[in-house]
């Protein structure tokens, strides 16, 4: 596949002054830009990439969760089991909803076709320098066009130039480009990592193992997407590295180990607000601690953000109260992750025998119907049509 993004005489300079600057293309940004159709923003979203060239995660979702976006044609299989697997035995999973593998490309098309934003290609390096706001005749420039903005605009550095913009959304993911001052980076971040093979393949359920003998701290999986499996393992510990346990795990399902796609992401919450910019995704840490999933969590935080700036600008609060208010509905999901977390760090710590035996318990109906349910409530779907 030929690569879309800018390359040489292509990358004019940009001098943009948006409403609202997105900063990242993926599933947080294009949610964002999502909620913010038909507002009368001028929205800018920016990317290294063209929208949807580049895939940033293991393509897997609540099957509700892609319905309630509308963006149900990318999905290319339903999967309604789960299958759990270690060294001593295995447990399989009626879930009460079903996991959908799905084209990101395909995904990415249709949320961006549900905005009414503007895309430029340009890498985000930093937060830039705040420009001087005033007119040829030195007077105060106007903060902003969004009818609630009254704070000034936040400035942004990019290999095409210096962007601005009063209302600006930082959804690059895990290196929280955007954040003042430096940011600790693997391996010493709260962060995971993972990386997948994509052979062909097939099968019905999305299979997790828990085998310490591929991975030390952390699980593997397979995930069937009509036609193709996507095989992986991922790491709770980021010093652990992954390739020669991908390899491995592919040679025990007898699939081919090719097309590699990895990447780095969060366990853990990170303020969704500092100064002055919104973050929203991996770079907030909205990736759920155990299972490590952020797409829905992506969706889901990039809605609230998405609302917030909305009120800001058809001028219902100001761009303190929406810093505010967002970076408390984060925050009020903390008990939430730090449940998952705990269980997260304590699964490497139960004998493999005992925690066989704890799986075959979750495959109780009740328990697993109790379990799955408290797990998708702490990010569900109906909050795509509630506002």
């Amino acid at each position: 596949m030929r690569r879309r993004t800018l390359r040489g005489a292509e990358r004019t300079p940009l001098d943009e002054h948006p409403d609202v600057l997105i900063c990242g293309a993926s599933f947080a940004g294009l949610a964002v830009a999502r909620e913010l159709a038909g507002s009368g923003a001028d929205v800018l979203v920016v990317d290294r990439y063209e929208i949807g060239e580049r895939a940033t995660s293991a393509c897997a979702a609540p099957t509700p969760w892609l319905h309630a976006m509308g963006v149900e044609r990318a999905i290319r299989q339903e999967i309604p089991y789960m299958a759990f697997h270690t060294p001593h035995g295995s447990a399989r999973f009626r879930l009460p909803w079903s996991w959908s593998s799905f084209d990101y490309r395909e995904l990415c098309r249709a949320l961006w076709e549900q905005t009414d934003a503007r895309f430029e290609i340009a890498t985000v390096t930093s937060p830039g320098a705040a420009p001087e706001a005033r007119d040829p005749a030195g007077r105060l420039r106007p903060a902003g066009r969004a009818a609630g903005v009254a704070d000034g605009e936040t400035p942004v550095s990019t290999d095409r130039g210096a962007l601005r913009a009063p209302l600006v959304v930082d959804a690059l993911g895990w290196r929280r480009v955007l954040a003042p001052g430096p940011n600790v980076q693997p391996p010493d971040a709260a962060i995971s990592r993972g990386l997948e093979v994509h052979p062909h393949g097939g099968g019905t359920d999305l299979d997790i193992w828990i085998d310490r003998s591929l991975v030390r701290s952390g699980y593997a999986w397979s995930v069937p997407a009509d036609g193709e499996q996507r095989v992986g393992v991922g790491s709770y510990e980021p010093r652990d590295h992954v390739k020669e346990p991908t390899r491995e795990l592919a040679r025990r399902l007898d699939v081919d180990a090719v097309r590699y796609q990895g990447n780095w992401f969060p366990h853990r919450l990170r303020a969704a607000t500092e100064d002055g910019v919104f973050f929203a995704g991996d770079s907030a840490g909205h990736c759920f601690p155990l299972s490590g999933e952020g797409i829905r969590t992506a969706f889901y935080f990039g809605i609230a953000c998405g609302r917030e700036l909305r009120a800001v600008v058809r001028g219902e609060a100001s761009r303190d109260d929406a810093l505010a208010r967002y970076d408390a509905f984060s925050a009020a999901h903390a008990p939430a992750f730090a449940r998952a977390l705990a269980v997260q760090r304590a699964i490497p710590r139960i004998p493999p025998r005992a925690l066989t035996a704890l799986l075959g318990l979750m495959g109780r109906e009740r328990l697993c119907r109790r379990a799955f349910s408290w797990y998708l409530e702490q990010a569900h779907p109906r909050f795509a049509s509630a506002g």
